[in-house]
């Protein structure tokens, strides 16, 4: 699932919640789920942590994130 999809999912300030859980602002944060304002790799484990693993560092980063986390990769070490 991707921020946007998650944030649209949450109840009436549930995007306020997440928000201040991640120390930011509700319009950063919207800048953060439509792709306005990059992700970074620290937010990305932040994201992941407050939504519960619902939005993952894989979701937030789908283009590098096995370059950053590559201890994410299930295949890791395997042929």
């Amino acid at each position: 699932m991707n921020l946007k999809q998650y944030i649209e999912h949450l109840g009436r300030g549930g995007s306020k919640e997440l928000a201040e859980k991640l120390g930011i602002s509700r319009s950063f944060l919207s800048q953060l789920a439509s792709g306005k304002a990059p992700i970074s790799p620290v937010r990305c484990v932040e994201i992941e942590n407050e939504t519960y693993g619902n939005v993952t560092r894989k979701d937030l980063r789908p283009v590098d994130w096995e370059k950053i986390w590559p201890e994410l990769n299930s295949n890791n070490g395997q042929q």
